[in-house]
Formats: C-alpha cells, structure tokens, sequence
C-alpha cells in the first residue's frame, strides 16, 4: 500500500499473483493481458478476499508475454550487451481490468522491498507496448511513461486523410469505453472538423459488455444511412460488437479498423468473414524475430508444470482438460499433453504477423540498452546533474528512466536523425518533379520539341500537293513526324514521381516510337537510294520498293520492339523503388528499376541496331554523293551522326548520374536525338517551302 503521509509504498505479500518470476541483478515488470474476464472486485474491504482466478485466455497475449521472457533470455547470453549483469523478470497478469492491472503494477514496484519511497513508488520507468493513447504523450501527466508504439494522433490523421481522399462524406463512429476509445474519436473530430466529412451517430462500447447496450449500439448502425462505419476500440470490445453484427447481419458496411483488432485472426471466422470483407485497417509494423517461433513452441504442461498459464493456455489451444482439471462427466476430452504445439499452436505460435510482439522485444531491447549505458557511462559525462554516473551496485528505476532518455534509438523508416541526434525529422524524398529547375527546364524543351514538330507536321500536310513533300515520300514524312512528337512527348512520361504505370510506361513509349522514327528514316533511306539507281538501265528495284512494301517493312521493324516490350513487361517489368542517398542515407532517392536489364539492353539495342549497324547509316552515307539537288541522303547522314553521338554519349554519364540526375541524363538523349532528326531532316525542307517557294518546283527536284 502507498502511504501519502510517509510517501512510501508498504509491501502487503510476497508474491504475485497469476505471475512468472526470475532471479536477476537487475529485474525488469511486464503486464500482460493474458486472461481477459477478472473476477468480480470485493467492495466491503472489511478483509483480505482469497483471490480468484481470472477467466478467457487471450492466447495473442500470452505470446507477447513469453516474447518479453525470450528477449530477456536472448539478451542474457549476449556477450556485448550487459556482460556482466544478468536480467531477471517478474511478469503479471492484468486480466484486462483497470483493479488487477494497478495492482499487479503496484506488486511489480515494490518487488521483494518492505517498504519502497515515494519516489520510487511514482518514477519507476513504464515502457509500453501496445497504450496508443495520445493522452499519454502529456509528459508532465506521465514523465515517467515511454513507449515502443506510435501515438493514437498520427492514426486519427491518416483515418481522416482516408476518408477524405475516398470521399466518404457520411460516416458512423464506434469507440471503447476507455481512454483508448474516447481520445482517439477526440483526435478524429478535431481532425474532421472544416472538412466535408460528418459523422452521423457516435457509439461508445460498455465495458461491461451489456447485451442490451450492444444490441442498441448494432441497430443504430443498421438504422443509419452511414455505409462507413469507423471504430476505435480494443479486440475485445470490437469482438463482442461483431458477434451482435452477426445475430442481427448487418451487411453492405463498409468498416475501417484500428490497428487494435485490424491484423488480429481472431475475426476472420466464416460468421464475421463476409460481413467484414473489404474492411480496411491501420497496422503496426510488422518484423521478424530470429528464433521466437521456435522458443513458443517449446510449450509443455509437462515440463512446465509450475507455470500458472501454461495449463489454461494448453486448454484453449487444445479445446481439451488435462488429467488433473479432467472429469468422466466433462464435455471437454481429456488432454494427452503430448499435442503438438508448433502445428497446432494457431495464433500463439503464429509470428507470420509480429507487430506487438516486435514492440515488446524492442522495449526490453531499449531498457537493456539503457542499463548498458549507465554501466559504461565515463566520470564527467553521466547523464545526470553536474554529469555524474549511476552507482551501478544499485541501480534505481529513475536512473534508467534518465539513462533510457539518452539512448539512441533507430528511427522509422523515411525518417533520419537531425544533426543534434535529438530527434527523428523526415527524410528528403528525391525525384525529377516538375516543381525542379531541371524538371521544369526539361518539360519546356519536351513541349516546344513536340509543338515544332506539330506545326512542321502541319506545314507538310498544308503544301501536300507540292514537288517538295511529293518528291521527300509524304507518306513516310507525316508518319515520321508524328513518331518525332510521340518521342518529344514521352520524355514527360519521365518526370513525376514514379509509379508502377509510369515505370512500365517509360521505356515501352520511348523504345517503340524511337523504334517507328529509324523504321521511317531507313525506309525513306532505301527509297531515295532505290529511286536513283532505278534511273540505270535496264533496272526495276523501283517495283520492289512501293508504298506497301514501305508500310509493311516499317511494321515488322516495329513489331519486333513491341514483342521485346511486351516479354519485358510480363516477365521482369520496371517497377518504383527507394534507394537511400545522400550523407549517411539522409535522402530517399525515388527511382524506377528496369527489372529486367536484358530487357532494357534489348530495346535500346534493337534501336541501335536499327541505327547503326545494319543499314540506317550505312546506307546514308553511301548515298551521301547521289546527284540529287535536294540530298535528302545528305541530310539523314547527317540526323544519324548526331543519334549516334549522342546515345554513345549517354551510356558513361546514365550509369555515373546519381539519383533524380540519371532520368534526367535519359531524358536529355531522348530530347536531344530528337532534336537532331527533327532539324537535320526537317529544317531544309520547311526553308524551301515557307521562304523559299519558288524553289518548290518539280525542276529543282530534278538531279542536274
């Protein structure tokens, strides 16, 4: 008992009750809820009641509570960390109601002490868990209170943004009846006000679990016109709400979960299964702990025949009594006590989902770095008054409450630590976005390039019936043109932040329209080559190389570059990824991975071997010296020069480009081979036709 007068805490047993105790230099509490239905309080306090034995395994619980022994365990035989102390534990039962709890957090305090100070009755360091409440970030109500999980206001935000960017303007809220419940609907209407959401009905979960109330609770959620149903409370609370959803089968709601009772397999039976499918729910993160499944299943009444929950926990795993609880009369089989606990263990030995369960490993992680702190802190730089150390004979609670503040504590993911190394701040997400110079910059080089080559496009089709266009193969001039701007164009793909559409989209663009741009430049290539050396005698290449054979050889070219996209994007498709960057990792680079590099060297090599080696500039620059007065072999030769040189020039600067700098290097050999096509083919030709037309004459397109 506490004592305000004394300030001092009385020891009134030896023991605790419903507990799990170790010997240790240092001993470190838990409270777990292993039981969730606590015997009756004793109102008279007239004398000490026998104390009674809690009801309902809660077999989630129970792994988190053998987690924390298994940490412990863990830690002891490291030989780094703590080397020459060894932890003990004493773990508790709560029961899931506030009486247990405080007093088996009372029974904790005091350990084996006869009398415990004020000061230690009131500062002991609590580390929790699973308490989400934002109440309990009130530093000056709770200065000793830390925690491993986030607070309740950053889960109201998201569950306002949710509903927001879904539009769902008319929702129903159900929270617990407890601190839990009712600060986390606080946080959400202060989120919710000046929005367009309103909340029709606001239900609070008894928790005393009344039927009546729940039944009451369940039809104004079928009587509403809300199809959004959002809750606020803990797995029981919701679990006893569902049941009645059932009896009275509410359906075509659309629930949103809290991370509470979001993951918990406890609601994915068949009864509750169609009504709660497309539920969507908040999650602790979730990790892997090396061994801990293994630890579980080592469960065994015969070898832990002291535990107090090894034998309740046996039961509900194993729907059967073991020999000392079982009669010929009991409607439960009798247990062999041989069951196998690893492929029977269901949610106990379940660590496919470790969220809390990895939240009770990183807080005994946390307190075991802070006593190791304190043992290794140097004279003159403790974390204490005038920087002395701790008397490391005997530790105190406060001591590590202080030494557990100074530890360093990874941050979350997306997050660094600022240059004090006091706190966690957003890390700088890094793409090519249009609001960057450089973005920008290439978004205006990207729309005047496609702009020219429409106004181009249109000046052709507006003279159509001219020597000029007639003579330069029309057909193949309006298809090259619109190939260009789809070249211009899909560098804008490029720019963004990047996502699976556009990631796919990138490369698949770029390389079929490159692809239809060299198919035209090398068709017009063999056109004006054929078309001279038809003019010997006695030659008909002419009748090999007409309009249909033109289309159909720029189909296959383009063909083959759309099978080599589509295998791509079947079988290894570029997706979004995040790359750390910057010193120490303070950025997140944003970029698209090509997936499959055979892909991405096939396409840009199908191009270039459409450019280069096999006909494209060969075959220009042997017709380079054809006595055409308007050399349109000149031209291209030229075109091809400048495409070469510049994806020559890509591949050294794309691979040493850092971050957002390598799309931009990409970009800039799309935009600038186009820019090169585009002016040494086009430019002469619009010279003629807009100031010079009277060159425009079937008799300067004659060879001389």
């Amino acid at each position: 008992m506490c004592s305000p007068q004394s300030l001092s805490c009385g020891l009134q047993a030896r023991f605790v009750s419903e507990s799990l105790y170790k010997e240790g230099d240092v001993i470190i509490g838990g409270l777990f809820p292993v039981h969730v239905e606590a015997p009756e309080p004793y109102h008279a306090f007239t004398q000490i009641k026998h104390i009674s034995r809690c009801q309902g395994v809660d077999l989630r619980s129970y792994r988190w509570l053998k987690t924390m022994i298994f940490t412990v365990e863990e830690i002891n035989r490291d030989p780094v960390l703590l080397p020459n102390i060894t932890l003990g534990y004493l773990v508790a039962d709560t029961c899931l109601a506030e009486g247990t709890t405080l007093s088996a957090a009372l029974a904790l305090v005091t350990g084996q002490e006869g009398t415990v100070s004020g000061a230690e009755c009131s500062g002991a360091p609590m580390v929790s868990y699973f308490a989400s409440c934002a109440c309990l970030s009130d530093s000056r109500r709770f200065h000793s209170f830390l925690r491993t999980v986030p607070s309740d206001a950053f889960q109201a935000k998201a569950m306002a943004r949710l509903l927001h960017l879904l539009d769902w303007t008319w929702v129903g809220v159900v929270a617990g009846d407890d601190e839990y419940g009712k600060s986390g609907v606080q946080l959400l209407l202060k989120e919710l006000e000046n929005t367009q959401i309103c909340v029709d009905y606001l239900e609070f979960i008894p928790k005393s679990h009344s039927q009546s109330r729940i039944r009451r609770t369940v039809e104004r959620i079928q009587s509403s016109t809300a199809r959004v149903v959002v809750t606020f409370a803990i797995a029981p609370d919701i679990e006893v709400l569902l049941k009645e959803v059932v009896v009275q089968n509410v359906t075509n709601r659309q629930w949103i979960a809290t991370e509470a009772w979001s993951t918990s397999i406890l609601f994915f039976d068949p009864a509750s299964s169609s009504l709660l499918a497309g539920t969507i729910g908040f999650a602790l993160r979730r990790a892997d702990i090396q061994g801990l499944g293994a630890f579980l299943a080592q469960l065994s009444p015969a070898k832990q025949p002291n535990e107090p929950f090894v034998k309740d926990v046996w039961q509900e795993l194993f729907g059967c009594s073991l020999a000392q609880d079982w009669q010929p009369s009991s409607k439960t089989p009798k247990c062999t006590g041989s069951e196998n606990v690893e492929k029977h263990g269901r949610i106990y030995t379940d660590v496919s989902q470790l969220r809390v369960t990895y939240n009770v490993y990183k807080a005994v992680y946390a307190i075991a770095n802070a006593i190791h702190n304190m043992m290794a802190c140097q004279p003159g730089r403790g974390p204490f008054e005038n920087g002395k150390c701790p008397d490391v004979t005997q530790i105190k609670p406060r001591q590590v409450q202080t030494s557990y503040s100074t530890v360093c504590v990874r941050c979350p993911e997306r997050f660094w630590s600022n240059t004090e190394r006091t706190r966690c701040i957003p890390k700088v997400v890094e793409f090519l976005s249009l609001q960057d110079t450089m973005g920008i910059v290439l978004t205006v080089l990207s729309v005047t390039g496609a702009t020219l080559t429409t106004t181009v496009l249109a000046a052709f089709f507006h003279h159509r019936d001219t020597p000029l266009v007639r003579a330069n193969n029309s057909e193949l001039s309006f298809l090259l043109l619109v190939s260009l701007t789809l070249c211009f164009l899909c560098a804008l793909v490029f720019i963004g932040r990047p996502a699976p559409w556009n990631c796919m989209l990138r490369h698949t663009v770029f390389g079929v329209s490159f692809v239809i741009c060299i198919a035209c430049v090398l068709s017009k290539t063999v056109v004006v080559l054929v078309a001279f050396r038809a003019t010997l005698p006695g030659s008909n290449l002419m009748q090999y190389f007409g309009p249909i054979q033109q289309r159909a050889g720029i189909f296959l070219c383009t063909l083959v570059q759309v099978v080599i996209c589509l295998l791509w994007l079947l079988l290894a498709p570029p997706l979004p990824t995040e790359n750390a960057g910057g010193e120490l990792g303070a950025r997140v680079i944003l970029q698209c991975t090509v997936g499959s590099v055979v892909g991405f060297v096939l396409v840009l090599g199908y191009i270039g071997l459409l450019a280069v080696v096999l006909v494209c500039f060969l075959l220009a620059f042997f017709a380079r010296k054809l006595p055409d007065n308007f050399n349109e072999a000149k031209f291209i030769t030229f075109s091809m020069l400048i495409f070469c040189a510049v994806w020559i020039a890509f591949v050294p600067a794309y691979v040493s480009s850092p971050g957002k700098y390598t799309v931009a290097v990409e970009i800039f050999a799309i935009l600038a081979s186009s820019y090169g096509l585009l002016l040494c083919i086009f430019t002469p030709k619009c010279y003629i036709i807009l100031l010079k037309p009277e060159k425009n004459t079937k008799k300067n397109m004659m060879p001389r």
